[in-house]
C-alpha cells in the first residue's frame, strides 16, 4: 500500500570543486557555497522488509566463496531481484585470493529500465569475511557478516522492491559484488596489494555490458548498526565525487537524518569497492559507511563474530534506505520535467 508522500522544500549547500593542474591533484576543495532549492519526496521504505532480507542472508550461513551457503545465497539474491522485475545478470568468474586460493565468484547485477542512458549505480558486497581476524576467539572461522555485507544488500533489495512500485524515470543498476572481504589480514606477510574487493576488480576488467556508464554510484557498507554515524568519507568519496556526497547528505538532512549523516569529513577508508569504480571505470561514486569515534575506524565488532543480527537496527536501516531511495526518486523526477 502506498503511503502519502511528504514534500519538503529545502535549501541545500553544494560545493563546486576547482580543477587542479594536470601535474598535481589537489586534495583541498575550493568550496564555493551555492544554495539551491529542491523538492524532496519522503519515500515509502519498509525497514521491516529490509531487516528480513538481512536475516535471510545470515540464516544461509557465512557467504564465503566456494561454499554451499554462498551458492544458496547467490541464488536467493538473483531470484529476489527478478521478482522485482529487474533484468538480472549473474557474472561468474574465478579470482585468486591473497593466499593463492582460487575463488569461484559471482557478481549479481540487476537492472531497472536498462534501455535508459541516464542511470544510477547502487552497490554493496554480499560475501562475508572467511575468518574473524579481529576477534580473540575462533579467529579461523568465518563470520555472519550481518552488518558487514548483509545490511547493504538488504537495504538495496528493499529499494529494488520500492522502485518497481514507484517506477521512476531513471535507470537503476543494483550490483551485489562478491569477494570484497577476502582481503589479506594485516598480520600476514609479505604484503600483497589489491587483495580486497576482488569482485568489483573483476567487474571493472570485465564489464557486464560494453561501454557501461552511470551518472554516479552509491556504495552501502556497514549501514545497519544502532546509532551508526556516517561522516563524509574523505579518502575516496570526497576525492572523486564531492558533489555526489553533498547531494546525498543534503537529501539526508532534508529528511531529518542528520543524527546519522554527519556534515564532517573523516579519513578512515583505505580501500572499498567504490575505489575501483571511481579509479578504473571513471564513474563518480561515494561510500556510505559506518564510522566509530572510539576506534577512528569501523565498529568494534568489525571482522569479529559479534557482527550478527544483534547489531542490526531498523531505525538506521530506515535512515539510510530513505535517503538513498529519495535520491533515486528525485533524479527520476528531474528527467520527468
Amino acid at each position: 500500500m502506498k503511503t502519502k508522500l511528504t514534500y519538503i522544500l529545502v535549501s541545500l549547500i553544494f560545493f563546486a570543486c576547482s580543477e587542479g593542474s594536470d601535474k598535481k591533484k589537489s586534495t583541498s576543495l575550493n568550496k564555493t557555497k551555492q544554495k539551491v532549492a529542491i523538492k524532496i519526496e519522503r519515500p515509502s521504505f519498509n525497514s521491516d522488509s529490509a531487516y528480513t532480507y538481512i536475516k535471510t542472508q545470515v540464516d544461509f550461513g557465512p557467504r564465503v566463496p566456494n561454499t554451499e551457503s554462498h551458492r544458496n545465497t547467490g541464488n536467493y539474491l538473483a531470484a529476489k531481484l527478478r521478482s522485482f522485475n529487474f533484468e538480472v545478470i549473474e557474472q561468474e568468474g574465478v579470482v585468486s585470493a591473497f593466499n593463492n586460493k582460487r575463488l569461484n565468484i559471482k557478481n549479481i547485477i540487476g537492472s531497472y529500465r536498462a534501455e535508459l542512458n541516464n542511470r544510477i549505480m547502487l552497490f554493496a558486497h554480499w560475501d562475508t569475511r572467511p575468518f574473524a581476524d579481529q576477534d580473540s576467539k575462533d579467529r579461523d572461522k568465518p563470520i555472519d557478516g550481518a552488518n558487514d555485507g548483509a545490511s547493504g544488500v538488504g537495504v538495496l533489495l528493499e529499494i529494488a522492491r520500492q522502485i518497481q512500485i514507484s517506477r521512476p524515470n531513471i535507470g537503476v543498476d543494483i550490483f551485489f559484488f562478491d569477494a570484497e572481504d577476502y582481503g589479506q589480514p594485516s598480520d600476514v606477510r609479505p604484503y600483497k596489494p589489491r587483495t580486497w574487493c576482488l569482485g568489483s576488480q573483476y567487474w571493472v576488467s570485465n564489464p557486464h555490458k560494453a561501454n557501461y556508464r552511470a551518472n554516479y554510484g552509491i556504495l552501502l557498507d556497514m549501514i545497519g548498526a544502532p546509532n551508526a554515524v556516517f561522516p563524509k568519507e574523505k579518502n575516496i568519496s570526497m576525492k572523486y565525487a564531492p558533489n555526489i556526497v553533498n547531494k546525498v547528505w543534503g537529501v539526508a538532512a532534508a529528511l531529518g537524518h542528520t543524527n546519522y549523516f554527519l556534515f564532517e569529513e573523516k579519513r578512515y577508508v583505505g580501500e572499498d569497492d567504490h575505489l575501483y569504480v571511481n579509479a578504473l571505470m571513471n564513474i563518480p561514486s561515494i561510500d556510505i559507511i559506518q564510522y566509530d569515534e572510539n576506534t577512528e575506524a569501523f565498529a568494534p565488532y568489525w571482522h569479529t563474530h559479534d557482527d550478527n543480527m544483534e547489531v542490526i537496527d531498523k531505525n538506521t536501516l530506515k535512515a539510510v534506505g530513505e535517503t538513498v531511495l529519495a535520491t533515486v526518486l528525485m533524479e527520476g523526477n528531474q528527467f520527468n520535467n
